[in-house]
């Protein structure tokens, strides 16, 4: 079975710093929610905090709880544990993160969508379902008519009301602006009633239950209508001249402007050429000059702003008199005037700091002369600062003026404005910014009103918007200057409210709000946040934490103008806000309506099925998108009436939310004005007349159209059509696809656009073809916009009532025989398994829509469904939509899962890895994708690496994807690879054909999503499979441990010629096979490549050294034991001159040329003895020699065998003894680069120290192997690092093995205790124990380089540049060469621990972390050594003895297997440090560290980690992809942890 679970799972990847508090998370009741650590996390003890409460306990959001981890596999593995949320409540929700001594690193929110229900059985209602009609509930009428007039909505098809607010309005007669937030308004009970909140709350749940609709309304926090009682007794709760003393400025003007207003109504000013009636642009330039030169010297602005210089010098004459100083505590001896402004703004009210004038300004003496001068200056000083603020007030003077003029042009000259007519009281020069509720009086008087604190507190700011302000600012705070500069549009029936920081600030403002938010909330389904952008987000907050207090699911819509995605991010996220209304009239073409369809929601056609468990993406708020808002412009004056159908069509298609205004569908041509209008809507009536004034029936304007749009809105919702296509098929017609991925049943609606008039505008009559793929069930709807007789349209003085002229023309359900907009419609095949149908157009003419609903040809969709059927094996997703299989091919018949039981590992490298060079020895290749590039493998992970980035994005337009839809090659490839095989993979590979046969018949257009989810499920399964198949360590253990192990697979496997010698024909265990090439029995043992894609195929494939560095980690930790074993055992035989080869060449091409390969060799019997059960029998097991004697042929397999204990002591005693030869055939033939002294092999063991030493200093015994390649550099044929003498990890190495045979021979395994000698003609015998404490006595001494310049041990102190740390060798040619610091002595650490002191080691450890370690990688030098270089370009062939060809492949590059020696001998020796907080800041490290490896491992298309990075992580195009001490090194240390 796939891991997937019908429960939705999604993953947050929390990662350090990481701020996303403008990313928007959107997620359903029912989800899961898991956070994870990101690489930057691991390691650390993170703890994850959030506001979403316990079950049961109500949501407080400033109380946080921490979440607890869980541990998947068991173990405490950063890379697989997380805490998480089940999400059932709807809402806002905000989490964050930190570690010791960073309580938030980073945070952000989440919000969880509400669950509406409706009917009486409370069935859910999606929220892409919603149809919402907007209402301004004062032309309903009394409540008693409400039922009438709303089921127009009902019989339109919607199923959401919204009402503008229903509270008792101001004396504007606005909508918006309410006098009194807690009173239903009095205007719906007729004479005699008195209906409250209960009455209309009963009818709201009347047509919840039974016209399952669902009914919402406004909340306005931002503003009260300036006559509300309220207000008047509570001033405090506005912005005030008291409690907001920076607006007395604005107010002045305010003022000033009032009385401007009232002279030119009079006509004081029309000598100077302003007329009370302004008409033309000479009259503005008359403003200008009446209010600079009369109104702004009158008023003086700028003494609000500046300081009454004599008296602020007198005051500081007189403390200069008394010998005062300044307070160096508050100036700090800096120098500098400072003005400190009046908090009361009062006229000249702003100060000096007299400690700033007395620091600034210093008398030479007390003498009067002295005081004077320094007073002079002061008064200087203190009259440019007041200049200074004269020219800022200037500015506002300036920008004043533009504003106001602005505001003129538009009320009064502007086409498309109110054009207000002559200047009045009732219509002044400018709206006030401000309540005056006084009687007239001069403006001599109103300034004396300023200073009276119980008059100025009822001066209130109205509210209103500002263009392109800052929505997160309040205008109305300190620091804003909005209403001086007057940049408001202001509203001047509303006062703005001022809420403070809390509720302790405006305690009765807060207190009213809430039981206004309470009552709403009681009595409707959801709200609409009124003005949402200039509502304080912590007053929103705090009321709709109370609003969810009385029902948890509630709807939340806003309409944001903040011009900005991310800042309306944060309102969505801070206020939970459900779907941001969105508008079609905001589209100046079809063309952009059409994207508006795409952009707010839905995945395209043929999009990928997702896990259930999958990380969590960012998203776009939610959209109830509308043809028009009710505080709009009208379309049809914008467009014409011909366009409503096919806009509201388009609309209608989007796979969201949508919905109307009233008016719309009856045509009305003009805004209906939330302040102005004042008559009812009309009641249904089924019967109305369409011209009849104050009743609305079918044939009303497009209501017959839009019932039939909404039903189709809500049908395409309910049934998961929610994959969407938007085609422009030209200028004015839109045709908008949804499909529903499991039936695979489209419905696609073609609209003809009008937004110009036909009668003035030129349409073209030939409209194009289209061309439907699949078959045309029916036509849902054919619907135009025609004209009738009617007489001419006349606004209506009673009802609000639209264009009689105009009605739809409307068919449902027909076939498309029957249409009158389509004139033919022929089938075309595109191929066998696509049918195409073209439709010609005869009645497509502007203003129409047409919507067919389109299945695929019955051939195909009973094929679709046999697919789903066989691919809900692996998920229940899959069965909707699936039909069982008549006559199933035999090998559908058994569960893939039986199939893959069968596979061996060596099965499974064939059937998911295998690079190009691996395919090329069987003849075969990666499949190549024409115009991109190779797949990475053949097997199946070459296409899983891809389609993981192309899956989460839907990227269809990806090159794999066309591939698939242009033809069945990768089809065929991947099947055809496995079908050629034998036995059981051939029956994987015939499952895949089988149902690739089907995938086939199926449109091209959903052959990707469907090979997806096959490639998926087979991927899964053969996983699965393969995992069973290894030990419980990797079985039970994290994601990251089964990625690492997965590299066992990679790299082990059986080519078409064997890599290894024949092993004894004695053993039991072997495989063996018909060779493919002679048809012959023939051993098949895997080999474990080196490297991919460089190290994976023949002659290269197998190194001695690579092979043992990384066989315990992927052999024997994984399981492997026989394969390991069988491994060491071919590798036995190949045994000559007492060393195992370098290059295997499969024992015949072999070459002994290395120093090490042999000690790792050892070390890997060691580690198999000791991990696999019973595993020291192996020492018994027999060894078919290839070359008994240094001089043999190479023999057949079973002539010469002998167990494997013998040839463990033939290697001790050639060490012993001192092995010297010549390689065989030295010269070009086998290195075309090396020297003649380089063919020289020499190893020994030093008499005096124990140690294993050889080499030269032309040759390379050890890991770090590069030779010289360039003529160029002249470095030809030089090692770039010989480490010729005792290299540190052999000498821990021969440690391990000798200290080991010790222990065998103790306990009766090993039967030899030491080797007899020749030396010098006399025979001595050497103990192994004898060795052992050798070594162990000499190694401190000759590798340990101290602190301490006078120590006895050190022979060369002048090469010491690094103390603290272990040498790399000990008696190289190059002395200097031994004191380089390099990671190799973690290795000694690790095999062989007794050698080092536990303080040394903690010393070197931490040199190497600080010097060596690398993000992924170990650098190969310290940075410091004078010939470092960390980037590896082998191209380079240059003059740089140092860089060319590569020279410096080990001299810095990081590489990665030494990481894990290095994380190994940290957590052994921090285990030893009697601090146990070393521990624990290793196993920090440790994880930190190894965080990295897991992302790459994640991301690498290879799924492996490379051989090597350039410096600081840097990729290296020259290193393996992944390699295989790699991949060992990094597991092992998850198996220490």
């Amino acid at each position: 079975m796939l891991p997937q679970h019908l429960k939705q799972i999604r993953v947050l990847m929390l990662n350090e710093k990481e701020n996303l508090e403008r990313t928007l998370f959107r997620l359903e009741q029912g989800f899961e929610l898991q956070f994870r650590l990101g690489p930057s996390l691991q390691g650390r003890r993170v703890l994850v905090h959030t506001n979403y409460p316990l079950e049961g306990q109500p949501f407080r959001r400033d109380v946080f709880r921490v979440l607890a981890w869980n541990y998947p596999s068991g173990r405490e593995d950063d890379s697989d544990k997380y805490c998480s949320l089940d999400l059932k409540i709807a809402g806002s929700y905000q989490y964050y993160f930190g570690y010791i001594g960073i309580e938030r690193s980073g945070g952000g929110y989440i919000v969880v969508d509400p669950v509406l229900r409706v009917g009486a059985d409370d069935h859910v209602l999606p929220l892409d379902c919603v149809t919402i009609q907007t209402y301004l509930s004062k032309c309903l009428g009394h409540l008693d008519d409400w039922c009438d007039r709303l089921r127009v909505a009902k019989e339109t098809g919607y199923n959401m009301i919204h009402f503008t607010p229903l509270q008792t309005l101001g004396e504007s007669r606005s909508c918006y602006s309410l006098a009194d937030q807690l009173t239903f308004n009095p205007e719906f009970s007729a004479e005699g009633q008195s209906y409250g909140w209960e009455d209309v709350g009963a009818l709201v749940e009347s047509f919840r239950t039974e016209w399952n609709m669902i009914c919402i309304t406004d909340v306005v926090y931002n503003h009260t209508a300036s006559n509300s009682v309220w207000i008047q007794e509570h001033p405090e709760c506005g912005y005030n001249l008291m409690n907001s003393p920076h607006l007395r400025p604005a107010w002045v003007l305010d003022r000033a402007l009032w009385h401007l207003t009232t002279r030119t109504a009079e006509g004081r000013y029309k000598e100077r050429g302003l007329p009370a009636d302004i008409t033309e642009d000479k009259h503005l330039q008359a403003i200008r000059s009446v209010i600079l030169e009369d109104i702004f010297p009158q008023i003086k602005l700028w003494e609000f702003f500046q300081v009454d210089v004599d008296k602020a010098v007198l005051q500081f004459e007189a403390l200069l008199q008394k010998g005062a100083q300044a307070d160096h505590s508050k100036t700090e001896g800096v120098k500098g005037l400072k003005i400190i402004p009046d908090p009361e703004y009062k006229r000249y009210g702003n100060t000096v700091d007299m400690d700033s004038a007395l620091e600034t300004f210093v008398p030479r003496s007390s003498s009067t002369p002295h005081v004077d001068e320094c007073c002079d200056l002061l008064r200087q000083r203190l009259t440019q600062l007041n200049e200074e603020q004269f020219r800022v007030v200037q500015q506002h003077h300036e920008q004043a003026i533009n504003c106001i003029l602005g505001n003129v042009v538009y009320e009064r000259l502007a086409a498309h404005g109110p054009k207000l007519g002559p200047v009045t009281k009732k219509d002044p020069l400018v709206t006030r910014y401000f309540t005056f509720p006084y009687g007239d009086m001069t403006l001599e008087e109103e300034m004396l009103l300023l200073d009276k604190p119980e008059k100025s507190c009822h001066f209130l700011a109205h509210n209103g918007w500002v263009m392109g302000d800052d929505p997160l600012r309040n205008f109305a705070e300190p620091g804003s200057n909005v209403y001086l500069r007057r940049e408001l549009v202001c509203w001047g029936d509303s006062v703005k409210l001022r809420y403070g920081k809390s509720p302790e600030d405006c305690p009765y403002l807060w207190e009213h709000m809430k039981k206004y938010t309470e009552i709403t909330a009681t009595h409707f389904h959801g709200v609409r946040l009124d003005n949402c952008h200039s509502t304080p987000l912590h007053v929103a907050e705090y009321m709709l934490d109370a609003a969810r207090a009385v029902r948890p699911n509630l709807y939340v819509i806003a309409e944001l103008f903040t011009g900005s995605e991310l800042i309306d991010n944060v309102f969505v996220n801070r206020l939970g806000i459900s779907s941001l209304v969105r508008e079609a009239m905001s589209a100046g073409d079809s063309h952009e309506e059409g994207r508006l369809v795409y952009r707010y929601g839905g995945e395209p056609v043929g999009a990928f099925v997702q896990p259930s468990l999958r990380p969590l993406m960012p998203t776009i708020a939610h959209a109830m998108f509308l043809d028009v808002t009710h505080d709009n412009e009208c379309p049809i004056q914008l467009r014409s009436a011909l366009d409503s159908l096919p806009s509201s069509a388009i609309v209608s298609m989007a796979c969201c939310a949508s919905g109307s205004t009233r008016g719309y569908d009856e045509l009305v041509p003009h805004q209906i004005s939330v302040v102005k209008e004042e008559r009812f809507y009309p009641k249904w009536n089924p019967s109305a007349s369409p011209s009849s004034l104050g009743e609305v029936g079918p044939h009303t304007g497009i209501v017959a159209g839009k019932l039939a749009l909404n039903k189709l809105h809500q049908e395409l919702a309910a049934q998961g059509f929610i994959q969407v296509y938007v085609d422009q098929v030209d200028a004015d017609i839109v045709a908008i696809t949804r499909h529903c991925p499991s039936t695979h049943q489209s419905v696609v609606t073609v609209c003809r656009t009008a937004f110009h008039d036909p009668k003035t505008h030129h349409y073209d009559p030939n409209v194009p073809p289209m061309f439907i793929p699949g078959k045309i069930e029916e036509v849902v709807l054919e619907a135009r916009t025609v004209e009738r007789k009617a007489e001419s349209y006349v606004k209506d003085g009673k009802f609000i009532n639209g264009l009689p002229q105009y009605t739809v023309e409307i068919k449902e359900h027909i076939s498309l025989e029957e249409s009158t907009v389509v004139k033919q419609a022929a089938v075309m095949s595109k191929d066998r398994s696509e049918f195409v149908q073209e439709i010609t157009f005869e009645k497509l003419t502007p203003g129409s829509v047409i919507a067919f609903r389109v299945s695929l040809d019955p051939k195909a969709q009973q094929v679709v469904g046999v697919l789903r059927y066989y691919l809900s094996q692996f998920s229940p997703k899959y069965r909707r939509g699936s039909t069982a299989d008549d006559s199933p091919p035999e090998v559908l018949q058994k569960p893939l899962s039986q199939l893959m039981s069968k596979l061996s590992l060596a099965d499974m490298n064939v059937l998911l890895f295998r690079c190009e060079a691996e395919e090329q020895e069987d003849g075969g290749g990666c499949y190549g994708i024409p115009g991109w590039e190779s797949l990475k493998y053949a097997g199946l992970q070459g296409l899983v690496s891809v389609m993981a980035n192309i899956r989460p994005n839907n990227d269809l337009g990806h090159p794999v994807c066309a591939n698939l839809r242009q033809g069945d090659w990768l089809l065929d490839f991947t099947s055809n690879r496995l079908v050629s095989k034998e036995g059981p993979l051939a029956q994987v590979g015939e499952w895949l054909a089988a149902m690739f046969k089907y995938l086939k018949h199926i449109p091209r257009y959903l052959i990707p999503c469907y090979f997806d989810a096959i490639l998926v499920s087979t991927y899964t399964t053969a996983l699965d499979a393969t995992y069973k198949l290894m030990s419980s360590f990797v079985q039970n253990g994290s994601s990251f441990v089964r990625h690492l192990a997965l590299g066992s697979v990679q790299m082990c496997s059986v080519g078409r010629l064997p890599s290894l010698p024949p092993l004894s024909d004695k053993l039991e265990g072997v495989p063996y096979r018909l060779s493919p090439i002679s048809g012959e029995k023939e051993q098949c043992c895997v080999s474990l490549a080196a490297g991919l894609p460089h190290f994976s195929a023949g002659i290269f494939r197998c190194w001695g050294r690579d092979t043992f560095i990384a066989l315990r980690g992927l052999m024997l930790l994984t399981g492997r034991h026989l394969e390991a074993r069988n491994i060491i055992l071919a590798f036995a035989g190949t045994l000559r001159h007492g060393l195992i080869p370098n290059l295997l060449g499969e024992g015949r091409s072999a070459r002994f040329n290395c120093r090490d390969a042999v000690w790792w060799w050892l070390q890997c019997i060691q580690d198999y003895a000791n991990h696999v059960p019973q595993g020291h029998e192996i020492l018994r097991c027999p060894v078919s020699r290839m070359y008994p004697t240094d001089d043999s042929q190479p023999l057949p397999p079973g002539q010469v065998e002998q167990p494997l204990y013998d040839v463990i002591q033939e290697v001790l005693q050639r060490h012993l003894e001192g092995i010297s030869f010549r390689e065989r055939d030295a010269g070009p033939k086998i290195d075309m680069n090396m020297r003649d002294e380089g063919f020289n092999v020499e190893t020994k063991v030093d008499p005096k120290t124990g140690f294993v030493s050889g080499g030269n200093r032309f040759n390379c015994g050890t890991w770090m192997d590069k030779m010289g390649e360039s003529d160029k550099a002249r470095n030809k044929g030089m090692p770039a690092t010989p480490r010729d003498g005792s290299a540190v990890e052999i000498v821990g190495l021969s440690k391990s093995a000798v200290r080991w045979v010790v222990e065998l021979h103790s306990k009766g395994l090993f039967p030899y205790d030491g080797v007899k000698i020749q030396n010098n003609g006399t025979e001595s015998f050497v103990s192994y124990a004898q060795w052992n404490q050798q070594i162990q006595a000499s190694f401190e001494t000759h590798f340990w380089v101290s602190g301490d310049p006078h120590d006895p041990n050190e022979k060369h102190p002048e090469l010491v540049h690094k103390r603290g740390i272990y040498k790399d060798s000990h008696g190289a040619s190059s002395p200097w060469c031994d004191y380089q610091l390099r990671p190799n002595f973690t290795i000694a650490m690790v095999v062989a621990p007794e050698l080092f002191t536990v303080e040394h080691a903690w010393t070197a450890l931490e040199m190497a972390e600080n010097k060596l370690l690398g993000p992924l990688g170990m650098k190969t030098l310290d940075p410091d050594d004078m010939v470092y270089c960390g980037v590896y370009d082998n191209s380079l062939d240059n003059d740089n003895y140092n860089l060319a060809k590569g020279f410096n492949y080990h001299q810095g590059p990081e590489w990665l297997w030494p990481v894990g020696y290095f994380l190994r001998a940290k957590l052994y020796f921090a285990k030893k440090k009697e601090d146990e907080s070393f521990y624990s800041r290793s196993v920090t490290l440790v994880k930190n560290v190894l965080s990295r490896h897991y992302t790459h491992l994640e991301r690498s298309p290879w799924k492996g980690l490379p051989e090597l990075t350039n410096e600081n992580g840097q990729y290296c195009p020259f290193s393996c992809e992944t390699q295989a001490w790699s991949l060992a090194t990094v597991l092992e240390v998850l198996y220490d942890l």
